[in-house]
């Protein structure tokens, strides 16, 4: 129980030496990892994993939301302009 709590607060203070990073996968998942690997028995290790695969997945939905947004703003352009041509296609 001691070691999750040493986790969370390095985590915690990693993110505050450097506000600047988007660390909201991290943290989720860390939380979520230290949860899982100390009902495992590992808590710490749990919640390395964690915070790895949250920032993954967090990258992952950015990734689709700029897609998104791109698609959208690529639909909106060529109802303006027949002759538009996205400059994000080859």
């Amino acid at each position: 129980m001691r070691t999750t709590f040493l986790a969370v607060a390095v985590m915690l203070s990693l993110v505050a030496a450097k506000p600047e990073a988007q660390a909201v996968g991290c943290l989720s998942g860390g939380a979520a990892g230290a949860l899982a690997g100390h009902m495992a028995g590992h808590g710490v290790l749990g919640a390395l994993g964690g915070c790895i695969a949250g920032h993954a997945w967090r990258k992952h939905q950015l990734n689709q939301d700029a897609l998104e947004s791109r698609q959208q703003y690529d639909a909106a352009r060529q109802a303006q302009s027949p002759n538009y041509r996205s400059p994000w296609s080859n």
